[in-house]
């Protein structure tokens, strides 16, 4: 039989029949491919899924769900859309989800409104969502309270929570941090300002407590001045530069709690026609896309997006298919954790003498 004529039906379109025919196995086969089912060993599940994008067949999920009784739906929340890193850590999330046979709804908003957590909550369970990862780095609470009621498996970062459906992803920002203090000690930068995340999220209250023991274990002396609160905006990065710029005694280098305050701070340094690095070093974190691309490419404590999206993930996973997969049991481990690392480039240098 051709592939033409395997592509054919009779409405002219490929079915589940057509798919187990063409890859010689049963219609029970496929559908238990199709919905992830552990039963199906790689070499079958292999031949269906070859088989499926040959005939170009789509899924029905809505009659896959009514069958199985499951959604394959995991949800994702984040809080601020409107900063790359997230997107890219979506888009990662989504690619690995993909792969596994699930689909993604996500969600952001400011979700310490708690109208918005109630539409955000609301959404989730009418698409009957299997798990969530909630990753917002700070505000968590606000929304656990409403999902763990529902019995639904949870990944939060940084934030653990004593109940067997709630896994963590802790982020060890020390190592990058201290590499980043490490790093400026040895260019010659005795004196390093700190721009701080928003006190109301976990990330930014470690990453400045990890900034503070990385100076006091190189012996450095940090003026209050010289710590900043800003907001994780390019505004925030720069409102924060432009106060460092007004003191009497400037430091020679600045850390910030992310690359959006980093490039705020790039920006301020540009209107004051402060040379980066030859005047000022500036480090960021998180090594969002177009760091590379800023002038000077900016030097960050790197925190892969897709380190992050696969521990998500597999937090997540062993836990839907725990409550679904007949005999499986609830994992034990239920704490993650990813890494960060220096990425130096041009915006950092001795400073002058």
């Amino acid at each position: 039989m051709s592939p033409r004529s395997t592509r054919s039906t009779s409405t002219g379109k490929p079915d589940i029949r057509t798919v187990a025919s063409l890859a010689r196995v049963s219609i029970a086969t496929v559908s238990r491919t199709i919905n992830g089912s552990s039963a199906v060993s790689d070499k079958l599940s292999k031949r269906v899924w070859q088989a499926i994008e040959q005939l170009n067949y789509f899924p029905n999920t809505h009659a896959r769900s009514l069958v199985s009784g499951r959604s394959r739906i995991l949800g994702i929340i984040v809080e601020n859309i409107t900063n790359p890193f997230f997107p890219e850590l979506i888009a990662s999330f989504e690619e690995i989800a993909v792969a596994h046979g699930y689909e993604l709804l996500v969600s952001s908003g400011n979700i310490q409104s708690a109208a918005q957590i109630e539409t955000i909550v609301r959404r989730m369970l009418e698409r009957k969502v299997e798990g969530v990862a909630v990753l917002t780095f700070g505000s968590e609470e606000s929304v656990l309270d409403q999902l763990v009621n529902h019995g639904i498996p949870l990944v939060l970062a940084e934030f653990e929570v004593n109940n067997p459906r709630v896994s963590t992803i802790l982020i060890d920002y020390a190592s990058g941090i201290r590499e980043a203090v490490e790093h400026l000690v040895n260019l010659g930068h005795r004196k390093i300002a700190y721009l701080a995340g928003p006190h109301t999220l976990h990330s930014a209250e470690t990453r400045l407590h990890c900034f503070e023991s990385s100076t006091a274990v190189c012996g450095l002396r940090i003026r209050k001045e010289w710590i900043v609160d800003a907001d994780h905006t390019l505004k925030g990065g720069e409102a924060g530069m432009q106060r460092l710029l007004g003191l009497k005694e400037r430091p020679t280098a600045v850390i910030c709690s992310n690359d959006m305050t980093a490039i705020g701070v790039l920006h301020a340094a540009h209107q004051a026609r402060l040379a980066v690095p030859e005047e000022l070093s500036v480090i960021g974190l998180d090594d969002i896309a177009f760091t590379e691309f800023t002038l000077p490419p900016l030097t960050t404590i790197g925190l892969s997006r897709h380190a992050l999206a696969r521990a998500a993930f597999d937090a997540l996973r062993v836990q839907v298919e725990a409550l679904n997969e007949p005999g499986e049991h609830m994992p034990n481990q239920r704490r993650f954790e990813v890494t960060t690392t220096l990425i130096a480039r041009e915006s950092t240098a001795p400073p002058k003498a």
